[in-house]
């Protein structure tokens, strides 16, 4: 039986990814970026990947200085096999890169409802199955899935991205029963709205499905659930995913950070 570490005190050191190589999916902006952005200041390499070149090199310059690096890699995650192969030699996953569609069932695009399975779980699969030889090679290593609380609950209007998110799920924990044995951990980060350009984008349709002025949506739709009554920053987000990356998580596998603000608390 192994022994196991001890518990960190009570001022114990800040995260320290010197020498770690981190990669960061939708880093261009919003939650990725903020990402790519705290694992760069606790020391690590990032893989900064994104179909948004110009937003990719704007993010290299913001890091600048800081004690790890952003290596820019552009990057359209429908391509499934370059998508695998980006992530090798990968000690720290965070699959983030999303994108939404509101609309009913019946009016769904079949083919951006394949392609948002597509970027949000089959991309993540690829992503996990490219980085965990490395991972499993070294006894370590931290995957992070950027869910939502619509991977665990449902909304009307956005099948594709409740159903995205629900199988990105199941594919955190088997990651999670699958990796135990070899130092590495899986879980989600299960945010509620995020104060990103994903969800601003949001509005205009969310009142096109529900019929409310847009300067409505926001209360009535996208906060209506939650107990606080306002979005997350992303930097939020990214702390709670550098929370997951820390020696204090080594025991947190298989589970979901929800940072929703009370909304599954109804």
């Amino acid at each position: 039986m192994t022994t196991p570490p001890a518990a960190p005190g009570p001022h114990a050191s800040p995260l320290d990814l010197g020498g770690r190589t981190a990669l960061v999916t939708g880093a261009a902006g919003g939650i990725g970026r903020a990402c790519a952005l705290r694992l760069a200041a606790a020391g690590a390499k990032v893989r900064a990947v994104d179909r948004d070149a110009p937003g990719l090199e704007a993010l290299a310059e913001s890091a600048a200085g800081l004690p790890g690096a952003v290596e820019p890699h552009v990057l359209d995650l429908t391509d499934l096999d370059a998508a695998e192969l980006v992530a090798a030699g990968t000690d720290v996953l965070v699959n983030n890169a999303g994108l939404q569609l509101v609309r009913p069932l019946e009016d769904f695009p079949p083919d951006v409802f394949h392609t948002v399975l597509t970027v949000m779980l089959e991309a993540p699969f690829r992503l996990i199955r490219g980085a965990l030889p490395h991972m499993y090679g070294q006894g370590w290593g931290r995957i992070v899935n950027i869910s939502s609380v619509h991977g665990l609950r449902a909304s009307a209007y956005k099948s594709a991205y409740v159903a995205a998110k629900h199988g990105l799920e199941g594919l955190s924990k088997t990651a999670a029963l699958e990796g135990a044995p070899h130092g590495v951990t899986s879980n989600c980060v299960n945010p509620a709205y995020v104060r990103t350009p994903l969800v601003e984008k949001q509005l205009a349709d969310q009142a096109r499905a529900h019929g409310l002025p847009e300067e409505r949506v926001l209360t009535d739709v996208l906060l209506r659930d939650s107990a606080v009554k306002r979005l997350i920053e992303p930097e939020e987000v990214a702390e709670a995913v550098a929370h997951l990356c820390g020696p204090h998580a080594s025991f947190v596998t298989g589970t979901s950070l929800v940072l929703d603000g009370g909304w599954t608390a109804h």
